[in-house]
């Protein structure tokens, strides 16, 4: 089931394909926000952009996005300030402050339809422990001179022992932002290709050379620039950069529900785990509960586990009458030391930029990478660059995380290929997935609720880990870089590009 953001745009326009060899100022990969965002920019200064789109525009990480527009993300500015310093924090809050008024300017600006709504935000406790951490969130915040609430009630249908509020922030329909986007890029001369997928890039002389395959028509052809921004979510160039080695993937579900009540105001997250959030969206004039949950790491979901399911109980705890319209899952790339990066690829490739690892910030972060990319070819000075220095090699922050994601990496490529595997054919019942041997090679099957079989090599395309299945959303996943591929193994996450081998079972 799509999101509900991707299902009531089908009548929005679409981009043709890219289909000959031409050359740009700039040339953006990735039409998510982040990508929209800087070619937005670039062209009201008049650049040159070209944006290619492997799929189509909005439909990978902005679509699936829950779409709330806050400097407030999680507990998080104690950490920042006992892992960098209280200047580090404040200038974190005071630079996705500005993203909020930034994306306020823009819609305003360019008359953008698209069900912006201030609100406030809270992170709430529920237990001892979580109080004590809001607590003291609250006095942290308030050190850096921002006017925070600890608040003792919320609009939740349930009680909450305590609660940080931000005011002021935001939410709207993420789709009809960036096609707002669209609609002034085109109209000031920037070109946006849809199902144009990036496969390479070279450097030649001062310039790049972006390759491109076109799904559609099987051609293959280049872009000429003096400047790219990879905006792909995940980087597909794994050398120099090596983002492989300082990333994750992260799983979390949604769904959209009818509660047949009368809903709250303002946006809501949990202190600590388990997760879930809280919003609100005004549908064809009715307003529904977009509640989120269940995350897990990429790749490591529990077996035999509906994580929709286990979010709709959870809501009829409170809406026993509700109904659930939309369900969906959101990927996200999270930086070891749980800050993004943002700036040039890499020190060896002068002129390529990346924005990636925006740990379910994706909306304020976006507009606060664009802001220092775009200030970053324009020569420009940006005082915040310094927070999300992309090629960074301080000490990781989190040294466990890190073990962890290598541990899985060795396990994933070495240690669970020589396993054998526990199921069979006949045991993996319909409209279900797993890992069975055949002729001494792991093959990845899927039944479908016909029983029809789908098989596939479970090996990511990628680096050449095992996939292990999703049974929420019927995917193969990986657990050491995230990609996913459906059960018919053709590619839907990056970092691979290339879909699974497929096999025909008699």
């Amino acid at each position: 089931m799509n999101s509900l953001w991707l299902d009531i745009n089908k009548n929005y326009p679409h981009f043709t394909n890219i289909n000959q060899n031409t050359s740009t100022d700039v040339c953006i990969i990735g039409a998510g926000i982040l990508g929209l965002t800087c070619a937005y920019y670039l062209t009201k200064l008049g650049y040159k952009v070209i944006v290619l789109e492997r799929d189509k525009v909005g439909y990978k990480t902005t679509g699936h996005t829950t779409a709330k527009i806050t400097s407030q993300h999680g507990l998080f500015y104690d950490y920042l300030v006992n892992s960098y310093s209280s200047k580090f924090a404040k200038d974190y809050l005071e630079v996705n402050e500005k993203a909020i008024e930034n994306i306020s300017n823009i819609i305003n600006e360019n008359s953008i339809s698209c069900d912006f709504e201030l609100q406030n935000n809270y992170v709430y406790a529920t237990n001892d422990l979580q109080l004590s951490c809001v607590k003291k969130e609250v006095e942290t915040v308030s050190s850096l001179g921002f006017n925070c609430e600890f608040v003792t009630k919320t609009g939740l249908p349930f009680d909450v022992l305590g609660a940080i509020c931000f005011k002021n922030q935001a939410q709207f329909h993420p789709l009809k932002y960036i096609y707002g986007l669209c609609k002034f890029i085109t109209a000031h001369g920037g070109q946006i290709y849809e199902n144009s997928l990036v496969y390479d890039i070279k450097k030649e002389n001062s310039n790049y050379i972006t390759y491109i395959s076109n799904s559609k028509e099987g051609l293959n052809c280049h872009v000429e620039s003096p400047f790219v921004i990879m905006a792909s979510h995940y980087p597909f160039l794994n050398i120099p950069g090596f983002y492989f080695t300082k990333m994750y993937q992260s799983n979390s579900y949604v769904i959209a529900v009818d509660t047949k009540k009368t809903l709250f105001n303002g946006m809501y997250i949990t202190a600590s785990d388990p997760i879930f959030s809280f919003r609100t969206a005004n549908i064809n004039g009715k307003k529904l509960l977009l509640f989120g949950g269940e995350e897990h790491k990429t790749g490591q979901s529990v077996p035999n586990t509906n994580y929709y399911l286990m979010l709709e109980n959870e809501v009829k705890k409170y809406y026993p009458d509700s109904e659930v319209l939309y369900r969906w899952s959101a990927n996200d790339c999270v930086s070891l030391d749980k800050l993004p990066y943002v700036g040039p690829y890499s020190n060896l490739l002068p002129n390529l930029y990346v924005g990636t690892g925006f740990k379910k910030w994706g909306m304020t972060s976006s507009n606060v990478a664009a802001n220092i990319i775009v200030d970053s070819i324009c020569k420009k000075e940006n005082k915040y660059s310094y927070l999300f220095t992309s090629t960074r090699l301080k000490p990781l922050k989190n040294s466990n995380e890190m073990k962890n994601m290598l541990q899985d990496s060795v396990t994933s490529i070495f240690i669970n290929k020589l396993k054998k595997s526990d199921l069979n054919l006949d045991s993996i019942c319909n409209n279900s997935g797993g890992i069975i041997e055949v002729n001494n090679q792991k093959v990845g099957i899927y039944k479908d609720t016909d029983g029809t079989i789908y098989a596939v090599k479970p090996i990511c395309t990628h680096l050449g880990c095992l996939l292990s299945w999703n049974d929420t959303d019927k995917t193969w996943d990986c657990p050491c870089h995230g990609s996913r591929y459906n059960f018919k193994g053709i590619n839907i996450i990056n970092p691979a590009i290339k879909n699974l081998e497929t096999y025909y079972i008699e």
